[in-house]
């Protein structure tokens, strides 16, 4: 299989509108946050960080069909917006820092979305919660440990509540196959705020993956590098493997545009691109053009049915830096 690393050229203009759907099920009401087939208790004061082991081998457990029928995990953030929309609990700015890269030293159309081949580091993500089979997107990034996949926080954590099961990372899938094999997560991170209280604000999350045949994950497929406390209002193009319709999760896609604040929820202090992709995209990296490379700053997180055609990354500052150090190192 012939490698692609993401692009460093500019990014595409904004395209025409198109209906979004970050979750599977039907039925809201326009412009109001999806719906969520978990439970969520807001408890405890957030902190930094949270660490759970994972299954120590749940490669077997994901078979072609049960990747297939996986449910979109972009469910898994409903009601952490349905209950921060209406308790109006979430005031002030998201926390802030110098601006923070790391770099990587490894080599690595009438829609709102385009078709991509597929890029060694970006991936599919599939997890267990309760009966329950899910996939999201996620994206390995440069870290000490050569074994960190970032995702969404409600990819690796109910928000508030249980660490997922199973976690595998499938890096550069394509219609079911895995050409770097299926690294299986030995430890998950999110920030404290999503543990904890689900804050959407701070809905990110980290995976280390176990080595496979004696090899890390990043000398296999390579490594995106990282920003953190950078400007807001830029250019990204974000990746995802959307499952939900008119998609099938079976291939890469990506949506480009101008970052703008969300303006149903300003609280959320989210940013927003246009794109059509559906659940399953969940977890996918936003990339920003940084001189010569392109570097991850954020993460696809919520969207609204019946609402425009528009994504809602998280901003990374220093909290989410500190998760992601943490794991880093670990």
């Amino acid at each position: 299989m012939t490698k692609k690393s993401l692009p460093i050229t500019g990014l595409l203009s904004l395209l025409t509108s198109a209906v979004l759907t970050l979750c599977a099920a039907g039925g809201a009401a326009a412009a109001t946050p999806f719906s969520a087939v978990s439970s969520f208790a807001a408890t405890g004061t957030p902190q930094l960080v949270g660490l759970a082991s994972t299954n120590t081998d749940p490669t077997g457990y994901w078979t072609p069909e049960r990747m297939r029928t996986a449910i979109p995990g972009d469910v898994l953030a409903g009601k952490a917006l349905a209950r921060a929309a209406a308790s109006g609990a979430i005031n002030g700015t998201v926390e802030s820092g110098p601006p923070v890269k790391i770099a990587s030293a490894k080599g690595g159309v009438p829609s709102l979305h385009q078709n991509e081949d597929p890029i060694d580091h970006v991936g599919k993500v599939f997890f267990t919660m309760g009966a329950f089979a899910y996939v999201c997107s996620g994206n390995a990034v440069v870290s000490d440990n050569d074994s960190t996949v970032a995702t969404a926080g409600h990819c690796v954590n109910e928000g508030p509540g249980a660490f997922v099961r199973n976690f595998v990372f499938v890096p550069a899938y394509l219609n079911g196959k895995a050409p770097y094999g299926i690294w299986p997560a030995k430890a998950l991170y999110t920030t404290t705020q999503w543990r904890t209280a689900g804050d959407i604000r701070y809905d990110t999350g980290f995976a280390v993956t176990a080595t496979v045949n004696g090899k890390h994950l990043a000398d296999v497929v390579g490594a995106s590098g990282v920003e953190f406390n950078i400007d807001r209002g830029l250019s990204y193009q974000a990746f995802g493997y959307p499952a939900a319709p008119p998609f099938d999760g079976q291939s890469l896609k990506s949506c480009s545009g101008d970052a703008t604040k969300d303006p149903i929820n300003p609280q959320f202090r989210a940013q927003g691109i246009p794109c059509d992709m559906t659940g399953g995209s969940s977890g996918g990296p936003w990339m920003v053009d940084s001189e010569d490379d392109s570097f991850q700053n954020s993460i696809t997180s919520y969207g609204y049915l019946g609402g425009p055609s528009i994504i809602y990354g998280p901003y990374w500052g220093s909290v989410i830096r500190d998760a992601y150090e943490l794991a880093s190192t670990s």
